[in-house]
């Protein structure tokens, strides 16, 4: 089976990674119609935001079936883990029409933290030990706190807005962050803790996307979590990322790809987990050893406004190749320059912030025609954009080195302005000595 020559397209999500997926779908000559539901003050420019809330499956059948939309791509993983895909395919209307992204059984290898350690043991993927832990097993919990060495991280099982890991040095802390979690401090989704132990090293990210038999490894990321400069304070969605990474050489490479990727893919066809979408593998560098920290079943942001930009290939002949089994026909091709991604965030984030904020610049910052501009928390009011989330803006540029592409991103910022503007000035730096 293939997609139409002319395809219409249905996005769903509203972030950066979504207006980067939007930016790159627009480029295929095979694009008929893009909608992205609901989208942001940038995606608009790339096609056309309807306001549709992504999780309200009966709403999007009705919205594909109106406007004759032959494939749908999800960004976020709320829908994936409440089972978007297999809402279309158990519904003769839509189920000819393809979803780029897994079935709501591989979506757990998100969803819960405990599933995903259990499928990586059973598939002698490396990770950290851990052990999960419930209300009723609060006291063992505390005991096996006590064989590890700090820090000591604990982990909601459930999707918790990126909020559910907790990495703490103190072993009595860490006890009492276990019976507040369990309690219900994130809610249904700290029902189940796992604990684990500490992985040292530098992380990275690696995304492949997957038929279901074969894959293909997209560029590799690093970003950057935490609100301070030098890696300091509380960690975010997501500050800055940089592709290519330098310590991903070909020898490391291989090691995530016949570790790692390739016994993944294998065990979800072993278990017959259905799985036609893109999977990010948060992977930790221990002294040249990949070890895996956690999946999530759909692209990273702010990593695919580093990622989608250095793909040179037909996005949406990627998408059939997913939809359809046929991956290992399509081409992948990869800008071999350097990205380097540098978030602009609301004053305040990730505590409180302020949501309306006018934002000036954006078109004096993209006609240099070196970097591009891609809307994360942004709205439209009158004429004008403002602010609308914590992450605002993310900002890409290329260049030979890490340090010439952070420069022209560096320099893009300086044009954009809006109150309470906050960049970290040290992204990629850390790796330009690697």
């Amino acid at each position: 089976m293939k997609l139409p020559q002319s395809v219409n397209v249905l996005l769903l999500g509203s972030g950066g990674r979504e207006h980067a997926l939007a930016w790159k779908i627009a480029q295929s000559k095979r694009l008929a119609k893009l909608y992205i539901a609901p989208g942001n003050a940038g995606t608009k420019g790339c096609g056309i935001n309807v306001d549709i809330n992504p999780a309200d499956f009966a709403i999007v059948k009705q919205f594909v079936l109106s406007n004759n939309v032959n494939l749908v791509v999800v960004g976020p993983e709320e829908p994936l883990v409440k089972g978007i895909s297999d809402y279309f395919l158990n519904d003769s209307d839509i189920r000819n029409i393809p979803v780029i992204g897994p079935s709501m059984e591989g979506a757990r290898l998100e969803g819960s933290k405990d599933f995903a350690k259990a499928f990586m043991m059973r598939h002698g993927i490396p990770t950290a030990a851990y052990r999960t832990f419930t209300r009723d097993t609060l006291e063992e919990g505390y005991a096996f706190l006590e064989t590890l060495r700090p820090p000591y991280v604990l982990k909601a099982d459930g999707l918790a807005a990126g909020k559910g890991v907790l990495i703490v040095d103190d072993p009595a802390q860490a006890k009492a962050e276990l019976a507040e979690m369990l309690g219900g401090k994130f809610g249904h989704a700290s029902q189940r803790v796992v604990i684990e132990e500490y992985l040292s090293g530098i992380e990275v990210s690696v995304f492949v996307a997957t038929d279901g038999k074969g894959y293909k490894i997209l560029p590799e990321a690093k970003d950057y979590k935490r609100i301070g400069e030098g890696d300091t304070g509380l960690n975010t969605g997501g500050m800055g990322a940089v592709s290519p990474v330098p310590f991903c050489d070909e020898a490391f490479m291989e090691k995530v790809r016949t570790r790692i990727v390739e016994p993944t893919v294998e065990g979800l066809k072993k278990e017959g987990i259905r799985y036609n979408g893109f999977l990010f593998i948060g992977l930790m560098n221990a002294d040249g050893e990949p070890k895996v920290i956690e999946y999530n079943v759909r692209m990273g942001d702010p990593e695919t406004e580093v990622v989608m930009p250095r793909i040179t290939s037909d996005i949406i002949d990627l998408f059939e190749g997913i939809a359809f089994g046929s991956l290992g026909t399509k081409e992948l091709t990869v800008r071999g320059e350097t990205a380097v991604t540098v978030v602009c965030v609301s004053g305040g984030y990730p505590g409180e912030y302020e949501k309306g904020k006018i934002v000036e610049g954006l078109e004096e910052a993209a006609a240099s025609g070196n970097s591009l501009i891609f809307h994360a928390g942004t709205g439209v009011q009158g004429r004008e954009t403002v602010t609308a989330g914590g992450r605002v803006l993310a900002v890409t540029s290329f260049g030979e080195t890490i340090g010439e592409a952070a420069s022209r991103s560096y320099d893009a910022i300086e044009k954009i302005r809006y109150s309470g503007k906050y960049c970290r000035r040290d992204i990629g730096k850390d790796l330009e000595a690697r």
